[in-house]
C-alpha cells in the first residue's frame, strides 16, 4: 500500500479514537474534571511505556530537558482539562472544531518563541480561521461564553504543549515526550482528584477506561500517521474528527449545530485546506524556481 494512503487511513483512525474520547467523556456524565482526565491519561499510560521498553528509549530523558518537559505538560494537562471541559458544557463538534484551532496558534506562538519564520499564506490562513472561530463562539458578554472560552483557551494551551515539543523533538524521542506527559498528569491530578472525587457506577468507570483508550487510539494513529508520510500531504485529514464528532452528536445526544457554528466549520476548515495546499505546493514551486535560475 501507498505510504500516503497509509498516511490517511491512520490520521482517520486517529481522529476516530478522538471523536470517542469526546463521547465517552459526556457518557461519563457529570464527573469532575480532574477525576475524568486522570482516567484518561492513567490508561494512556502504558500504551507509550509498551513502544519505550519495545524500542529501548529513555523514561524520563535528559537533565537538560527537565525544564522545558515540565513546561510541556503544565500546558498539555491545563489544554486537555479545558477541553474536557468544554466537551461537558458544549456542543461536542463546537469544542472539537475550537480545539482544532491549535495548528493556527502554533504558528504564532512558534514564531514568538522559536523564532521560525512564517510566511504570508499562514498569516492569512490565520486570520481567515479567527475569523470563524468567531462563528462558533459567538462573543457575548455573560456566563454562556465560559465553555466556548475554555474551548478557545484548550486550543491555544495545547498548540503551546505543541511549540515545547517542536523544541523537545531533536533532544528526546517521541514516546519519551508522551510518556513524560502521562506520568506527569498522573502524579499532578491524583491531589486534584482526591479532593474533588465523586463516586462513580461501573459503567461511568467503563465509559472513562473506553475515554483513556480512545486517546490512546488517536494518539498512536496520528503517530503512526506521520511516520507514513510527512504532514504537509496528510495534516488536513485530521479536520474529519469534526465531522464524526457532529455525527456522534446528533446521533447519541440530539445536536444539531446552528447555522452560525456550521458556517464557523466550513470557514476554518477552509482555512486549514488553503494552509495544507500552500504547504504542499511549497517544495514543488521551490524546485521549479530553481530549474528555472540553473537555465538561465
Amino acid at each position: 500500500m501507498n505510504p500516503k494512503v497509509k498516511g490517511i487511513i491512520a490520521i482517520l483512525i486517529s481522529a476516530i479514537g478522538f471523536s470517542f474520547m469526546s463521547v465517552f467523556f459526556r457518557l461519563a456524565g457529570d464527573l469532575p474534571v480532574f477525576q475524568k482526565s486522570l482516567a484518561r491519561n492513567l490508561v494512556s499510560l502504558f500504551i507509550p511505556l509498551f513502544f519505550i521498553y519495545k524500542y529501548k528509549q529513555p523514561l524520563f530523558g535528559k537533565l537538560s530537558s527537565q525544564p522545558l518537559l515540565i513546561t510541556r505538560s503544565i500546558l498539555g494537562l491545563i489544554g486537555v482539562l479545558l477541553n474536557i471541559y468544554a466537551i461537558d458544557h458544549m456542543l461536542l463538534s463546537d469544542a472539537d472544531t475550537l480545539m482544532k484551532l491549535n495548528p493556527f496558534w502554533t504558528i504564532l506562538l512558534s514564531l514568538i518563541f522559536l523564532h521560525e519564520k512564517v510566511r504570508r499564506y499562514q498569516v492569512i490562513a490565520m486570520i481567515v480561521a479567527i475569523v470563524g472561530m468567531l462563528f462558533v463562539v459567538k462573543p457575548e458578554f455573560s456566563s454562556a461564553m465560559i465553555p466556548a472560552l475554555g474551548g478557545l483557551f484548550s486550543g491555544i494551551f495545547a498548540a503551546s504543549a505543541y511549540t515545547c515539543v517542536r523544541a523537545l523533538s531533536s533532544r528526546e524521542a517521541p514516546y519519551t515526550i508522551v510518556f513524560y506527559f502521562s506520568l506527569f498528569s498522573v502524579v499532578a491530578l491524583i491531589p486534584f482528584t482526591l479532593f474533588t472525587y465523586e463516586p462513580m457506577s461501573w459503567l461511568q468507570v467503563l465509559y472513562l477506561i473506553g475515554a483513556g483508550l480512545a486517546a490512546a487510539v488517536g494518539q498512536i494513529g496520528i503517530t503512526l500517521a506521520y511516520s507514513y508520510a510527512p504532514a504537509k500531504d496528510i495534516s488536513i485529514f485530521t479536520y474529519a474528527s469534526i465531522i464524526f464528532t457532529a455525527f456522534f452528536g446528533f446521533v447519541l445526544f440530539g445536536e444539531s449545530p446552528d447555522m452560525y457554528a456550521t458556517l464557523g466549520y466550513v470557514i476554518i476548515i477552509a482555512a486549514s485546506y488553503y494552509m495544507f495546499e500552500k504547504a504542499r505546493r511549497q517544495p514543488i514551486e521551490a524546485t521549479q524556481e530553481n530549474q528555472s535560475q540553473t537555465t538561465k
